[in-house]
């Protein structure tokens, strides 16, 4: 099941409680699917987080677990609730309440890619929607929940950092008019999903690399965020957006001349990440 459904590096021994994780950077898009949407092979990889899976590639290396989607975001959304289901694509579906996510089309089955355009002519079955969720959604999710429970039972903590990466056109309203825009943004939800230590540290480790930093603006966590961050249970989630334009030609999708600069930055990053789930001497000595 898990070598359809994603991808996970562990390393050779575990010496963090940080887990690496790229719900959006999935692109196995089967057959079936393109053949069912009316967008070009192009157009429906805009909601990909390309690449994301490979800038954090180095995670084992320094001791933290990596987990990747091979499902496309287009296909099924792992960050989304998976009763966000969207009566206007599938069959069957009553509404319960208004979801802000849904009713754009953004659910965990997604109507539409970037910038609105439809994915579909008609609508699906809610038995292909649930198929979608019971062999991509619901395994990824099962593996991350092992993960950070290994982190709990190794470490006595967890924390998630949740690997995506954001169009450059969404950062054109951040910050004061003229002021230079933000590299990363990190989410917590305003502080409700990880505790202010770890976010500082965590931004700390992009500042130290030179990045510019902004902090839940315009994205703070969707699902894997509120659902997973938990710091009153020494469980902590971080969401990370790189801004494509930093290492994506983002008409062509095709790494830019800066990709191989920016792994190699955030390979120092991850690395000052890591060991902030790293026991100290102090802490080994205390066990």
């Amino acid at each position: 099941m898990s070598a359809a459904t994603y991808n996970l590096r562990r390393p050779e021994e575990r010496t963090t409680s940080v887990v690496f994780a790229s719900p959006h950077s999935g692109r196995d898009y089967p057959v079936s699917f393109l053949r069912k949407s009316v967008l070009d092979e192009q157009q429906i990889r805009s909601s990909e987080d390309v690449f994301v899976d490979q800038l954090f590639r180095s995670a084992p290396e320094f001791g933290a677990p990596l987990l990747t989607a091979l499902a496309p975001r287009s296909y099924v959304d792992l960050n989304r609730a998976p009763e966000e289901l969207d009566q206007a694509l599938i069959e069957g579906v009553r509404r319960i309440s208004h979801n802000p996510r849904v009713a754009s089309g953004l659910g965990v089955i997604p109507r539409v890619v970037a910038n609105g355009r439809a994915i579909y002519r008609g609508k699906m079955t809610l038995d292909e929607a649930h198929h979608r969720i019971s062999h991509y959604w619901r395994p990824y999710h099962d593996m991350l929940q092992t993960l950070l429970d290994e982190s709990q039972n190794k470490f006595g903590e967890a924390i998630l950092i949740d690997c995506h990466s954001m169009p450059h056109e969404a950062l054109e309203n951040v910050g004061p008019p003229g002021a230079p825009r933000p590299d990363i943004v990190l989410g917590d939800r305003f502080g409700a999903t990880a505790a202010s230590s770890v976010m500082e540290r965590v931004e700390a480790a992009m500042t130290n690399a030179g990045l510019r930093v902004a902090r839940n603006m315009p994205f703070a966590g969707a699902f894997i965020a509120q659902h997973y961050g938990r710091p009153s249970r020494g469980q902590h989630a971080i969401q990370i957006e790189i801004d494509r334009g930093l290492y994506l030609n983002e008409t062509t999708l095709e790494p830019n001349e800066n990709y191989e600069n920016l792994r190699r930055l955030l390979m120092g990053v991850i690395a000052e990440i890591a060991a902030i789930g790293r026991p100290t001497e102090d802490q080994l000595a205390a066990e």
